[in-house]
């Protein structure tokens, strides 16, 4: 078996959710297809609960009427018998209800956390009714019966697989599953999510609880590229990464792929592919556990939204335990770490979650002075054992000549090279590196 998920824009439209439809017809294998929410719906819905939390019900009923309005022209062009209309609308209704009667209630996080829902279940529903209108058959496998997390919002991997096998196992002969990305139960058993992007975790999740045969991840790109398209001219998608490429690059800013899916798929040893939804006879992207035995620059990476802080204290020196007590502050507080330096007199790492900067910068103030900056961005380096080859870190501080930098990472990994630069350098840095490290 294995799992289809399609993106926002993959069914985004009504032409792409029949092209979606065509893609998991293909073929005797049974498969469980993984939907996200129609493009731009997600947004809506953010926007929707911002206003319920601000108080302006006024604002948050404008938003729900106007999404409504799209789905209802979504559903019209989606469906062609009267029947299927009449059922696709029903949905709609249904699911519009319940937002019209959040505007009536007392807003709170689990309130927000069910609205945010909202656009999984509509496109799957959709989807689902779609098939049944083309006697296509399926079952709607309903992610809130099997998808779950803990207190740490961490994936209760066993729990998973033991309730989806279950729900498996009572359609041991259908050929085609239908469920949703990103939405999940939490571990009070309220509706809850995998953040941004879940969709991708969802699958691989999926993939893992199932032994799948492979997660195929259905974007609007061919593949993962060597560098930013949107920022770089005449990119190219990589045709073979591994795990560790993959998850750095994912981790470090590429947005075809969410950072956490590579986990579950590397430790149960599901390969991903990254394929094209409308271009579905590209190679795209193959991720396995296999490692090229060629080292060299695979491709570039940039992830923004970057704070650095600064710990300066001339008690570092010789100091037993202190790298762990500063860690410890960002343990308390749940904030990762992306990148770290050390010298005899200072630390410099970065963060690209503020929630708790301010009760982080008190409680580091306690070891030395403490300096904060924004708005920078972290440029990830990934190919199998660049640390090890002669001359790629001459070639990259060569291509970054003319930028200047915060921070490099170098080491810690035999896959990656990170260097920290201010927002305003990033495309330049990127674009600069691009023509060193690819167009020689």
């Amino acid at each position: 078996m294995k799992i289809m998920k399609f993106g926002g824009t993959s069914v985004g439209k009504p032409e792409r959710m029949h092209q979606v439809k065509d893609l998991i017809a293909k073929g005797d294998e049974p498969k469980i297809v993984v939907l996200s929410a129609l493009s731009g719906t997600t947004n809506a819905l953010v926007g929707i609960g911002d206003a319920l939390a601000a108080g302006d019900k006024a604002t948050a009923k404008s938003k729900i009427d106007q999404l409504q309005k799209h789905y209802e022209q979504f559903c019209d062009e989606l469906f062609s018998s009267a029947e299927a209309k009449k059922e696709g609308l029903k949905i709609i209704q249904e699911h519009f209800e319940f937002l019209n009667i959040i505007l009536k209630i007392s807003f709170n996080e689990a309130i927000n956390k069910d609205i945010l829902a909202q656009g999984e279940l509509l496109s799957t529903k959709l989807f689902y009714e779609l098939l049944s209108e083309l006697g296509i058959k399926s079952v709607f496998l309903p992610a809130l019966e099997f998808m779950s997390i803990d207190e740490n919002n961490e994936p209760e991997l066993p729990k998973i697989q033991e309730r989806l096998g279950k729900l498996l196992a009572e359609n041991p002969r259908e050929k085609i599953f239908v469920t949703q990305g990103y939405i999940c139960k939490n571990y009070r058993n309220e509706v809850d999510n995998l953040k941004r992007g879940g969709s991708d975790y969802t699958a691989s999740l999926i993939g893992a609880a199932i032994s799948a045969s492979v997660v195929e991840i259905w974007t609007d790109i061919d593949g993962m590229h060597n560098n930013d398209p949107r920022i770089v001219d005449k990119t190219r998608p990589i045709a073979k990464l591994s795990f560790e490429e993959a998850a750095e690059l994912a981790y470090f800013g590429a947005k075809i792929l969410h950072p956490a899916s590579i986990w579950p798929a590397q430790q149960f040893n599901v390969p991903v592919k990254l394929l094209n939804t409308m271009e579905p006879d590209a190679l795209g992207t193959t991720i396995t556990a296999d490692m090229s035995e060629i080292g060299g620059v695979k491709a570039l990476a940039g992830k923004d939204g970057i704070t650095a802080i600064k710990i300066k204290s001339s008690r570092m020196l010789l100091a037993y335990g202190f790298l762990r007590r500063v860690f410890e502050v960002f343990e308390k507080y749940k904030t990762s770490i992306d990148m770290i330096t050390t010298s005899e007199v200072a630390i410099s790492l970065t963060i690209d979650d503020i929630t708790h900067l301010e009760e982080i910068k008190s409680e580091l103030a306690a070891f030395g002075h403490v300096e904060i900056d924004h708005n920078l961005s972290i440029i990830c380096i990934v190919g199998n054992l660049i640390m090890e080859q002669n001359g790629v870190l001459q070639n990259i501080m060569n291509s970054l000549a003319d930028i200047p930098l915060r921070m490099v990472s170098y080491g810690g990994s035999k896959h990656n090279v990170s260097v920290l630069v201010d927002a305003a350098y990033k495309n330049s840095a990127l674009k600069s590196l691009n023509r060193g490290l690819f167009e020689f």
